[in-house]
């Protein structure tokens, strides 16, 4: 194309590239960007390969011609064409623009017919899940085979899952440290894939396609688990998704590790007492992210954590902590429930004497989780806890 821009002397007063779909209006925003530099008037010629290269559909042709037949673009000239500002080629280019968007349409239609074809031959219709690959013998094109590096692998998750009550979370720490577990694209399974993975029913061979469209398959391919095994593998989930959401810690990710770097996690443990009851505990340690085999990793109890919290609050320059305007509109939040709910006189209700350090470690003792988590948000320096000792900076 520079080469017809130099036979024919035309100045080439930019250059635009642009890798996007032009099946839908407003989309492109190189396309977008010629269009307001052509108002503007900073150019009045398009030079492409071929009409279709400028428009997909109906809206953004029409974005074209407004600007020839306001006068602000001049010429489009292709490899094999050229359309100027008269009735004749403004004609020419819509039809062709509108043959393009036909092109397309029936392209879309036969890509779908394509897939639906192969979903009920039960073939599935994209890369297949890990623990599967696709078939490259082109006499079974389409077809998934197991892998078999990484299909008893999976296998062996839903196992532990179903028959030793693993959670999420151990299946993850046993697939990333234990076996160094990585997928076809050379990555470690996040645990979102476990879990993702542990619910898709391909793995007993039926299928969905589209998702949620509840047209269930037959898959061809052979199946790792059991339909069995797979439900109660469902069971366990459920137990561990209201496990995992009941327990939200205070504390974890706003600690880091002073050994390795990594984020400090946190379990419960629970100890049986002589009289029936148990007693609940909180402890927080590295949680080896970065280095499985940190020799920093000393547990804390909760309490004993928020007591050196304590300690630290007594260090800190409030004025810069940032809690101030926090405290203030709790103060006035306070004081409003004391004047409107319990009758306090407002005089009664004030006590703006509060020191905020005292407010802060309140909010350590008796606070909600949520509420410590957004006071230790305010430090500006990271926390760190090193074989049980916690420091600021």
């Amino acid at each position: 194309m520079l080469q017809l821009a130099e036979r024919e002397g035309l100045e080439v007063v930019a250059m635009k590239r642009e890798s996007h779909s032009a099946k839908e209006t407003g989309q492109r925003p190189i396309f977008n960007e010629i269009v307001e530099e052509i108002r503007a008037g900073r150019y009045n010629g398009i030079l492409t390969w071929a009409p279709d290269r400028i428009s997909r559909n109906a809206g953004d042709l029409g974005r074209i011609v407004d600007l020839m037949d306001a006068g602000h673009l001049q010429d489009i000239r292709t490899f094999s064409q050229s359309f100027r500002n008269n009735p004749n080629e403004k004609f020419l280019l819509t039809i062709l623009g509108g043959q393009a968007k036909l092109e397309n349409d029936n392209r879309g239609i036969n890509v779908k017919r394509g897939l639906r074809t192969r979903v009920e031959m039960g073939l599935w219709p994209t890369t297949p899940p890990t623990g599967y690959l696709t078939q490259k013998n082109m006499e079974k094109k389409c077809q998934v085979v197991v892998d078999s590096e990484r299909a008893p692998i999976v296998r062996k998750m839903f196992e532990k899952m179903a028959y030793e009550k693993w959670s999420g979370r151990k299946i993850h720490h046993w697939l990333k440290f234990d076996l160094n577990f990585k997928t076809v694209g050379n990555k470690n399974l996040a645990l979102s894939n476990i879990f993702r993975t542990l619910q898709n029913p391909f793995y007993y061979g039926v299928f969905e396609y589209p998702k949620k469209s509840g047209n269930w398959y037959t898959g061809k391919h052979e199946p790792l688990v059991t339909k069995e095994l797979f439900d109660q593998v469902q069971v366990q989930l459920k137990r561990d998704n209201i496990t995992r959401q009941s327990h939200e810690f205070a504390f974890t990710k706003l600690i880091v590790c002073g050994t390795c770097g990594s984020c400090v996690s946190a379990e419960e443990k629970y100890k049986p007492l002589k009289n029936g009851t148990s007693a609940h505990y909180i402890y927080y340690g590295c949680g080896r992210s970065k280095d499985h085999h940190c020799t920093g990793n000393r547990y804390l109890r909760e309490e004993e954590l928020i007591e050196q919290l304590l300690g630290i609050l007594d260090q800190i320059d409030f004025n810069e902590l940032g809690i101030e305007m926090k405290f203030k509109e709790e103060l006035k939040r306070h004081n409003k429930f004391q004047r409107t709910v319990l009758g306090f006189s407002k005089a009664d209700a004030k006590h703006e004497d509060i020191d905020l350090r005292t407010y802060a470690k309140y909010i350590l003792k008796e606070g909600t989780n949520e509420e410590k988590r957004e006071l230790m948000g305010c430090f500006k320096s990271k926390l760190k806890i090193t074989k049980g000792v916690v420091t600021i900076g």
